[in-house]
């Protein structure tokens, strides 16, 4: 990876989703402007604040997909991710960065 690019894993579940109170919401439901979250593969020398298995939250609208050995991922810039949320935790971090 080059400068500040992420190379993303869409988190993707195309089955049939719940939602908070029960409803049965079928794949075929085009959901309206909704963020999304995938876990970071590589990241370039510039990126400071994603790591390698961290999972971020992008807007999938503004996206570039790449096909690297017959797998699909997503290209974003580390300017173009709203969260991160990482396992390694120190002292005064919560995990989540927004």
């Amino acid at each position: 990876m080059l400068h500040d690019r992420v190379l993303v894993d869409l988190e993707t579940d195309p089955g049939e989703r719940r939602s908070g109170g029960g409803i049965l919401i079928p794949a075929t439901v085009q959901m309206g402007r909704r963020l999304a979250w995938a876990k970071v593969v590589a990241v370039g020398a510039n990126v400071r604040t994603v790591h390698l298995d961290d999972r971020v939250l992008f807007d999938p609208d503004d996206r570039a997909e790449v096909e690297v050995r017959n797998h699909d991922y997503i290209l974003l810039r580390e300017r173009d991710i709203h969260a991160v949320a990482a396992e390694r935790l120190s002292e005064g971090h919560t995990g989540l960065y927004l």
